[in-house]
């Protein structure tokens, strides 16, 4: 026998019944179905019996369950069937008429009514199913499963009821109904189970019926990994202990009601959770087995809820402090979500659901008016806006390592936990959180334990120029390898300019994204930035391919929401010590990465090495450096054949130097990569401590447009070739340098013979010389092609791919 219940979306319309139909009917063994009542049904008499209550009209919440019972009669049955049914289904209606209407004349609404008139949701659709099904016989519940109560509601009273559903087991044909939800007391009044009581109408069938198997048909595949509204990734979890489904249908997850799982836990029944509009799915099975490979198995959250905290020094030591607080909130029937103590007894901390924080607090404020009253007791605290989130697995029994993950992954994500619970079972982690905090917080857990084959990070991008759509199209090329060879997604969810941005959570389309840039409405970075930090994803990633001051501002913003920052913009590195200091020193403590080796050497090393270096022990004392791979292509490309102007025209035109070539020929450029450099190297050097030569008289920097001060540099051209040729005449060839020794940093000309590194330096190639404790006889020595949007690019991509530290 099997005992098959099915939810309100199951019983929702004339389609999803006959679907219903279709699925008891292709049962070869006897089947019991159990159902709820029509979709939504439940919700409107509630409704109903609150205006009944206050004298208010109700006649038209009535009126649309008529109307929505009434279609789906006569889509299913033809004349004669329709008539037969209404005529059985009439005196349901006529007693919800008389209890409503007694309800609205005397104001008042008793339990009995309540239950009577939310019921008959169950009885209505229990009387289509029956007439539906091919000899399908129709059973009250309310004769088999009876109640007492027990506080505010209905308790079961499981000796009757197993006596007096027994008592069917060899009576009943191969096909019946029941009604879920309702029951009825000793003294034969309506009662019900609470909401969700359908399922639990169905486990007791099956217990008390010795089913071979319960299965919960609803409108999901069965207890997914997370909450697929949340999670988009979430995924149909195939198996689960009864221990495993108690614990996650507790913290939130609806697919089962938790009473369900004791009756089939106690008769060792097979529940199995299928999806009605979707029979192919094979669904979660719940047994006694114990799958102890996966150390999680589901995620499992609840919202609305508000953390109290009863604290105080003179609670150490003391007996009896954790009675009295539970005590006095179970007189005021509160429940409790979740514990936590800390064990120097100093303080007691419980979550609740926030319509009854307000009730908790006062009553606890009543029983220790004594305590708080001679300082104690500090009194009691609410932390409102919470949620709980809880991992659930079998398998984590004796399996180190799981809190650690946990924790640092939430951690790492810049989400604070207000309080932690963990059962000696091992079968549980809870932890509180703020609630604006769940969305990422399930995201981020959910990646680590059940994704964690694929680990994505969130991309936001400001910057399409040359390096920007350079960048766009290395992640397009390599994202499949990564994803194969690395276990990364890199999604990017948002992109920038000047003046325009776009979003998207599961990722912009990489080779459409600047033209969907283009066409979008205005926006400025302020907007970009706070977009970002609004939408709270795990493993965020901004990066900035641009060369704006603007931008540069709003790293600190963006560190201090846990957000990493990957820039190949170096006003922030070289600006104000103290700014430079502050943004390192924040990501350290956020735990994120704040990353720039692009801003020196494009595509080379430097910075990673000295970082490595200081690291380790070692001690920079000299530096020296050809950090401009434009200027380097400058002097080795200018001749007597080809002035400076027309060289600057060249390297401007294949990309090597800034928009504006003043930026490198005024030597800032060099300024700020030795400003950074020396600052990694543990010299806190200030720009007015770097003694500078410009690459070109200061005379040519003017408010002029970039053409005509390149047509005003031709003026120079005589000037430099005659610096230029009288060094080849010595055997000497000219290099923009830059150099820190004895904290001392300058930056300009020099000359140098075939015997110097510098001498055979190609192209636009930069060349790094250290000194150091470790490499002084001997230094370390770093070249390759130091500009070209290419190679930034590629630097770039590489600092991404360390901040996930693959």
């Amino acid at each position: 026998m099997k005992v098959l219940k099915f939810g309100g979306t199951s019983m929702g319309s004339a389609i999803a019944i006959k679907k219903v139909k279709h699925i008891v009917e292709s049962c070869h063994t006897p089947v019991v179905a159990v159902v709820s009542a029509v979709g939504g049904v439940t919700d409107k008499l509630v409704k109903a019996s609150e205006l009944a209550k206050a004298n208010l009209d109700y006649s038209k919440l009535i009126t649309e369950i008529e109307t929505l019972h009434g279609q789906i009669i006569n889509d299913l049955f033809d004349g004669k069937g329709q008539a037969k049914l209404s005529a059985s289904m009439s005196d349901i209606w006529k007693e919800l008429h008389q209890v409503l209407k007694g309800v609205s004349l005397t104001n008042e609404l008793s339990t009995r009514s309540y239950d009577t008139i939310v019921g008959c949701g169950e009885r209505w659709s229990s009387l289509i199913l029956s007439h539906l099904l091919e000899s399908g016989d129709l059973y009250d519940s309310r004769l088999f499963i009876k109640t007492e109560l027990n506080g505010q509601g209905h308790q079961v009273k499981l000796n009757e009821t197993m006596q007096a559903i027994g008592e069917l087991k060899f009576s009943l044909k191969e096909r019946t109904v029941f009604p879920g939800f309702i029951a009825s007391n000793d003294a034969g009044d309506n009662t019900t189970l609470g909401r969700g009581g359908s399922d639990y109408s169905a486990a007791l069938l099956a217990a008390g019926l010795d089913a071979d198997a319960l299965e919960i048909w609803t409108d999901v595949d069965g207890f997914m990994s997370a909450d697929p509204r949340v999670i988009k990734r979430a995924y149909c979890i195939e198996h689960l202990s009864y221990a495993e489904a108690m614990e996650l249908s507790h913290f939130g997850a609806k697919v089962i009601y938790p009473p369900t799982i004791i009756p089939a836990l106690q008769k060792q029944i097979p529940i199995r959770v299928k999806n009605t509009f979707n029979t192919a799915a094979p669904g979660t099975l719940i047994d006694n087995q114990k799958d102890e490979q996966q150390s999680v198995k589901g995620l499992s959250s609840i919202r609305d809820v508000s953390l109290l905290t009863l604290q105080g020094n003179g609670m150490i030591g003391i007996s009896g402090i954790s009675m009295r607080m539970f005590t006095a909130l179970a007189k005021q029937d509160i429940n409790i979500v979740l514990i936590s103590q800390a064990s120097s007894e100093s303080s007691i901390s419980v979550v609740l659901a926030s319509a009854d924080v307000e009730l908790a607090r006062l009553a606890l404020i009543k029983e220790f008016d004594k305590e708080i009253s001679r300082q104690q007791i500090n009194g009691v605290s609410v932390e409102k806006e919470m949620a709980v989130v809880a991992i659930v697995g079998e398998g984590m029994k004796h399996t180190s390592g799981v809190s650690g993950k946990l924790f640092n992954d939430v951690g790492r994500n810049g989400i604070n936990i207000y309080a932690i619970a963990q059962g000696a079972s091992e079968l549980n982690i809870s932890f509180v959180i703020h609630e604006n905090d769940l969305r990422k917080t399930l995201n981020v857990v959910h990646e680590a334990f059940f994704l964690s084959q694929y680990q994505a990070i969130h991309l936001y991008q400001v910057g399409v120029g040359t390096v920007g759509k350079n960048l766009l199209e290395k992640i397009e090329r390599q994202s499949e390898r990564l994803m194969k060879t690395e276990h990364l997604s890199i999604r990017l969810a948002g992109l920038a300019n000047s003046s325009q941005m776009i979003f998207n959570d599961r990722g912009l389309e990489l080779e459409s994204a600047i033209d969907v840039l283009k066409a979008s409405s205005p926006a400025t970075i302020d907007q970009f930035v706070e977009q970002i930090i609004a939408n709270n994803h795990s493993n965020s990633v901004f990066v900035d391919c641009t060369a704006s001051g603007l931008v540069a501002e709003k790293y600190q913003r963006l560190l201090e929401n846990n957000i990493s920052v990957v820039t190949a913009n170096k006003i922030a590195g070289s600006s104000a010590y103290e700014r430079y200091d502050k943004l390192k020193t924040t990501a350290r403590k956020k735990g994120v990465k704040y990353l720039f080796e692009t801003n020196v050497g494009a595509g080379l090393p430097i910075i990673n090495t000295i970082n490595s270096m200081v690291k380790s022990g070692d001690r920079i004392l000299q530096l020296e450096a050809v950090l401009s791979g434009t200027l380097n292509y400058i002097v080795n490309n200018v001749s007597a054949d080809k002035p400076l102007s027309e060289v600057v025209i060249e390297a401007k035109e294949k990309g090597y130097s800034e928009p504006d070539p003043r930026i490198d020929l005024g030597g800032t450029d060099v300024l700020r990569k030795l400003l950074i450099l020396a600052r990694e190297s543990d010299y806190a050097l200030e720009e007015q401590h770097v003694e500078i030569t410009p690459f070109v008289p200061k005379d040519f920097f003017t408010d002029e447009s970039v053409s005509d001060f390149i047509e005003h540099l031709k003026g120079y051209d005589a000037q430099f070739e005659q610096i230029r040729s009288e060094a080849e005449k010595n055997g000497k060839v000219i290099r923009y340098a830059a150099s820190l020794k004895e904290g001392r940093a300058k930056v300009g000309f020099i000359e140098v013979d075939a015997s110097h590194p510098f001498y055979n330096l190609a192209d636009s190639n930069n060349k790094v010389i250290l000194r150091s404790d470790y490499y002084y006889d001997h230094p370390m020595e770093i070249k390759g092609y130091g500009a070209g949007a290419d190679v930034t690019a590629a630097g770039v991509f590489a600092d991404i791919i360390k901040v996930v530290n693959l």
